[in-house]
């Protein structure tokens, strides 16, 4: 469980970073809202097409083997921001975070239903959110560093109005920060790899039989699971889209006016929130329904959005940082009520829970079209509906499934 935990803190701090890398493309390419959010739909369409086929690839190496793979795609992924800062090209940056989502998506298949199946069914809840808490302590480390190294040396310019050399000496520069950034980081994943690789007989694991996922999405009739996805989508769409607009957000002059680099060490009371609501809602979820407390947060989240795009100021930038703490729950949450009674098909429910996280590509992707057609402020009502339908799915699975 120690290892399998530690592998949520890695991934979470991973995914967070996409928070810093967008304020510093869209600065760095001059892209609207809407484009700049395409750095979430190329990473999380990965966790859509690779999903499956990871659940029956994790089933026929086993899950060490799968956790090499995963970490080793990872590296990968990070390895190509090297040639993308060579060539200076929005696209090649894309697709380094589509591979790198490749590698944390094998991950989560695997890791998700191993931490929910490790003890009691009726206590699975807490013991993902549990493990999703070290996830949170990830995103509540890495968004501050990252700041401080990825867009400390952003400079105050419009390269849009740069002469051609200039421009291309500006982007060589800054693309060079990121590159520098992610060979690091590609290091210690190789690191990890060859040390899991190397404790590979001395951790206890096993090794599923082979799946079939011909009949997968038959699956989808079982309302438990089916919303289960559906609330996975709306949840993780919300979340990245109140994270990537989150600097942008706060940098306004009408709500906390600071600069991006401020705004980039203030996310981490956006992740640290959830991280705090998982260590608190692992107890919580023992003695409540998980369906109700679902709700409850849900609620919660919505409210604090709304309040926030209604107003101005520190309340406004505060009140939308609160929303972590409010999604701290929700995941975890949603996984495991969305697998309670699938017995022998848990992986292929993993699969398909884990397909739903491609929310975080399509969501942000309105989030940024309403932004540039009105306002930032106006944009929260995407995520604000998102929590009121998962609320809804929180309530309908307040009783365990039979």
């Amino acid at each position: 469980m120690f290892v399998v935990v530690a592998l949520f803190f890695i991934w979470g701090g991973l995914t967070s970073l996409n928070d810093i890398l967008i304020p510093k493309l869209k600065g760095m390419f001059s892209l609207s809202y809407t484009e700049a959010m395409l750095t979430q739909f190329a990473f999380f369409t990965s966790y859509f097409i690779v999903s499956l086929p990871a659940g029956n690839l994790i089933a026929r190496v086993g899950y060490l083997k799968g956790i090499v793979i995963g970490l080793g795609t990872m590296a990968l992924g990070c390895l190509l921001f090297i040639p993308a800062s060579g060539s200076a090209t929005y696209s090649t940056f894309l697709l380094a975070l589509f591979v790198l989502a490749g590698g944390i998506t094998v991950l989560q298949v695997a890791a998700n239903p191993l931490i929910a199946n490790m003890g009691s069914a009726a206590t699975a809840s807490s013991r993902l959110t549990l493990a999703q808490a070290f996830n949170s302590l990830g995103t509540t480390i890495f968004p501050p560093i990252g700041g401080a190294i990825i867009l400390g040396t952003m400079a105050k310019v419009d390269p849009a109005g740069l002469p051609e050399a200039e421009r291309t000496a500006f982007l060589a520069r800054e693309s060079a920060v990121i590159g520098n950034a992610y060979l690091l980081i590609a290091a210690i994943l190789i690191l990890l790899a060859a040390y899991f690789w190397w404790r590979r007989d001395q951790m206890s694991t096993s090794r599923e039989s082979r799946i079939s996922y011909s009949g997968s999405f038959s699956l989808l009739k079982q309302p438990r699971l089916g919303g289960g996805v559906a609330a996975i989508f709306l949840y993780v769409g919300a979340e990245v889209s109140i994270g990537s607009m989150l600097i942008n957000y706060l940098a306004q002059d009408n709500i906390l006016g600071v600069t991006e680099q401020a705004a980039a060490g203030l996310i981490a009371l956006y992740w640290g929130g959830a991280m705090l609501g998982r260590f608190i809602g692992a107890a919580v979820l023992r003695l409540l329904s998980p369906g109700l407390v679902l709700a409850a947060f849900c609620i919660g989240a919505a409210s604090l959005a709304a309040i926030s795009g209604l107003s101005s100021g520190v309340f406004a930038g505060y009140a939308l940082l609160a929303v972590g703490l409010m999604n701290s729950i929700m995941f975890p949450t949603i996984f495991s009520l969305g697998l309670e009674g699938l017995g022998d098909r848990t992986p292929q429910g993993s699969g398909l829970l884990c397909m739903g996280i491609v929310g975080g590509a399509f969501i942000p992707l309105l989030v940024g079209a309403v932004a540039d057609s009105s306002t930032l402020s106006m944009a929260l009502a995407v995520p604000i509906s998102c929590y009121l339908l998962i609320a809804i799915f929180g309530w309908s699975a307040r009783n365990v499934a039979r």
